[in-house]
């Protein structure tokens, strides 16, 4: 099996660039990654981290696919995510929602045990970890990991968890994935700038699909699928996702406007996944099951 160690990280997605790993489509590889503060914040009394210039979200890559060209997708099955034994969660004066609350930095230390974390002496928390950071190169100028947008990249999507299949836009040859920033936990919008930040390994089986038109990235967990936009405003980026599944749902099911339009309003859910970032990420979720019952299939 092949490993990518958490020495090949970058903090750009950017095409042309030297694959830190090669494989086939089919191949199953595995990521380890650093956490979004380059593992740097390791106690609460060092908020600002034990790193003079550590890397901004680091993300573990690039892959390099055999047969994946420019206009394909990427099929990522993400097999299992296995977090450190600890995570951090750290306040900022200049980011997030309530950065107002602040006038420093403040980090917290959590012990990550049995899948389960201990908030304080009267909560227990479920982990549900998953990968903030996943993408392909960018076709033009790179981006950073940083920031989400049509490659995916810093989507923050709490879905994108063991058991999910996302696809991801081929935008340049090999398609380049890289992924990191993990999350032990995190609600929906990310709104104190960051979620329960921890490093791990995350398994994958990568496959090239050819002549497919779902509208990348896009994600199935649970039971759902789903549509992931990022723009500058959240109107913005909920108006893309919704009409991308729209599309998707009147081709899938075999409808016109008025009827895939109906389904959606019906049975559709639009959910903010995060506001911290350069662009904010909406997603829009739809039940698999009702566009399987007019025939279609997830590839």
């Amino acid at each position: 099996m092949i490993v990518i160690g958490r020495d090949k990280v970058s903090e750009v997605l950017v095409k042309g660039v030297e694959p830190a790993a090669v494989c086939d489509s089919g191949e199953t590889v595995v990521f380890e990654t650093r956490d979004c503060y380059d593992d740097g914040v390791v106690s609460e009394e060092r908020p600002l981290g034990d790193k003079e210039c550590p890397l901004e979200n680091p993300a573990t890559g690039p892959l390099y696919v055999r047969g994946a060209l420019a206009g394909d997708v990427l099929k990522v099955e993400i097999l299992d995510i296995e977090p450190r034994s600890w995570g951090v969660m750290r306040c900022s004066p200049v980011a997030g929602v309530f950065r107002e609350d602040f006038d420093r930095r403040i980090a917290k230390i959590f012990e990550l045990k049995n899948g389960e974390t201990v908030f304080d002496e009267r909560v227990t928390l479920k982990l549900d970890t998953m990968i903030g950071v996943i993408g392909t190169a960018p076709a033009g100028e790179g981006v950073t990991t940083d920031t989400p947008d049509s490659h995916g990249g810093n989507m923050d999507c709490r879905k994108i968890v063991k058991g999910s299949v996302l696809y991801l836009p081929v935008n340049v040859e090999g398609a380049l994935l890289s992924m990191g920033d993990l999350h032990g936990l995190m609600g929906d919008g990310e709104v104190m700038i960051c979620g329960l930040e921890t490093g791990g390994r995350v398994t994958v089986r990568v496959s090239v699909v050819k002549d497919c038109c779902l509208p990348a990235p896009f994600l199935y967990c649970r039971g759902d699928v789903m549509t992931i936009q990022s723009a500058k405003t959240l109107d913005e980026a909920g108006d893309m996702a919704a009409k991308a599944m729209k599309n998707f749902v009147r081709e899938a099911a075999g409808k016109d406007d008025f009827e895939a339009g109906m389904l959606m309003s019906l049975l559709s859910n639009m959910v903010v996944c995060q506001v911290v970032d350069p662009l904010k990420t909406v997603r829009v979720e739809f039940p698999l099951k009702v566009l399987e019952a007019y025939g279609y299939r997830l590839p």
